[in-house]
């Protein structure tokens, strides 16, 4: 049975950082591209950041360039999102999520992924 694991979420005031986590098992990881997304209240699932098997090729929206960066750790079967120069409209639900194919820049839309965490909660305050 696959397991796919956020953690990290909190709180924290504009301009700050935060480093998400996520955990899969279940499956081979690094057979795996996989995802970040959020989703705020009344806002569709956006797609933010997504990575390569092996790490070598990643794609962002433009909302988050040159503030957030994904990175995997195949040994840990981790997946990280590290995020700075928080923004209060980056508030949301982040979920992380698997695909067993690679779309290219294709990798943002979430309809192409198979295993989905529960999310975790991150708050940005002004």
């Amino acid at each position: 049975q696959v397991q796919v694991v956020e953690s990290g979420g909190g709180v924290v005031q504009a301009g700050g950082s935060l480093r998400l986590s996520c955990t899969a098992s279940g499956l081979t990881f690094d057979e795996y591209p996989m995802g970040w997304f959020r989703q705020a209240p009344g806002k569709e699932r956006e797609g933010i950041s997504c990575i390569s098997w092996s790490g070598g090729s990643t794609y962002s929206a433009d909302s988050v360039k040159g503030r957030f960066t994904i990175s995997r750790d195949n040994a840990k079967n981790t997946l990280y999102l590290q995020m700075n120069s928080l923004k209060p409209e980056d508030t949301a639900m982040y979920y992380c999520a698997a695909t067993p194919g690679w779309y290219g820049g294709g990798c943002l839309r979430f309809e192409v992924y198979k295993y989905w965490g529960q999310g975790t909660q991150v708050t940005v305050s002004s």
